[in-house]
């Protein structure tokens, strides 16, 4: 809880200070909001036992489906160029977040009722359409940095739960195809266009954003500039020339990890990542304390999501990775972000807590 605690108190200050000066200055006082609203689901989802929670997963899986077909349809609330919210009053919730629980959630009964046997064809096959279906459909809003953090729920499943070395090879031959068929925009049967030009952009043109400085390579720019100039020990709070000179980009979500490091230096980004990996080591150690199987597969599934969302959040923004807009974990601001992590921390306090109990 005190990592947990000064990680949001960090995010607080920084999404404060990155908006201060802006229209969006309210957004502090919310993120202070989504943080308790958090942390009291964290609180409720920690007194339900998890054999629960497996035993409704493939209730809440459908219902996740009914609310990504809703957000498709002209219900679904659409701004910054994608349809990915349902709007509830003043508040804007994303389903796709909450639908990253239910997977971890579902994809750990899957496997745990496998019973440890090896894997099949047919049972692999399972499990890519179990992750694939909600996958399609949020690349349809589209929103392929969500998209793409199922990708490691369904990883941590496959290793976790027993895929062997010839299975591994075989499905990577596979992907390399799938990748080389969505990037090319067919698959020899007719053209099928899946990623859009500018998402395309976004993943080619962070290794050379010069060669487009004020189109798609112009985020990257702006970033590496902004970590650069924090130095050593950073600006201070609100004196970062590249964030309050608007010039990074929605400094107060994707680029959260910038407009900290240009404001605090490299000590306070270090420190942030030091954060990250207590907090991380510590799921870990639940996971290889949890009484069955089920358990640690939730719990690693977390934290695969939160492994992949921390080193893709951190490499875009000093550019070793390209711009997807994953949010930084518990830093960023965004209520669905943090009600994700915050839930999800709360069953992995659920599976502490019954590590004893037969």
């Amino acid at each position: 809880m005190g990592l947990l605690l000064l990680l949001c108190a960090l995010s607080v200050a920084e999404v404060h200070s990155t908006t201060v000066h802006t229209k969006f200055a309210s957004f502090g006082s919310r993120q202070i909001f989504w943080v308790a609203a958090g942390m009291l689901g964290m609180f409720v989802f920690a007194k339900i036992d998890y054999h629960r929670l497996l035993d409704w997963a493939p209730w809440a899986y459908g219902i996740g489906l009914l609310t990504l077909g809703v957000v498709l349809s002209p219900l679904g609330h659409k701004a910054l160029g994608g349809r990915r919210w349902i709007k509830l009053g003043p508040m804007l919730l994303q389903p796709s977040e909450f639908v990253k629980l239910v997977l971890i959630v579902m994809v750990a009964r899957y496997f745990a009722n496998l019973g440890g046997r090896s894997l099949t064809s047919r049972d692999i096959l399972k499990s890519f359409a179990l992750v694939g279906i909600p996958m399609l459909m949020v690349l349809k809003q589209p929103d392929l940095g969500t998209t793409l953090t199922y990708v490691p729920i369904l990883v941590a499943g496959l290793f976790l739960g027993g895929i062997n070395l010839r299975q591994s090879l075989i499905l990577t031959v596979c992907a390399a195809f799938l990748i080389a068929g969505v990037w090319t925009d067919g698959f020899g049967v007719g053209h099928i266009k899946v990623l859009k030009g500018f998402q395309k952009a976004r993943l080619t043109n962070f290794t050379n954003p010069q060669n487009d400085p004020h189109g798609a390579g112009y985020q990257v720019l702006q970033s590496e500039i902004a970590v650069g100039s924090g130095g050593i020990w950073g600006k201070g709070s609100e004196k970062g020339t590249q964030t309050q000179g608007y010039f990074l980009p929605i400094p107060y979500t994707d680029f959260i990890f910038a407009a900290f490091s240009e404001e605090h230096g490299f000590i306070g980004a270090f420190f942030v990542l030091l954060l990250y990996f207590l907090i991380l080591m510590r799921l870990i150690q639940n996971a290889q304390t949890a009484a069955d199987l089920s358990g640690s597969l939730i719990i690693m599934g977390f934290v695969a999501v939160l492994t992949f969302q921390i080193a893709v959040n951190v490499g875009m923004v000093i550019g070793l990775m390209p711009v997807t807009g994953i949010p930084l974990p518990l830093m960023s601001y965004g209520g669905s972000s943090v009600l994700f992590t915050f839930l999800a921390l709360g069953v992995t306090m659920n599976i502490r807590m019954r590590r004893f109990v037969n």
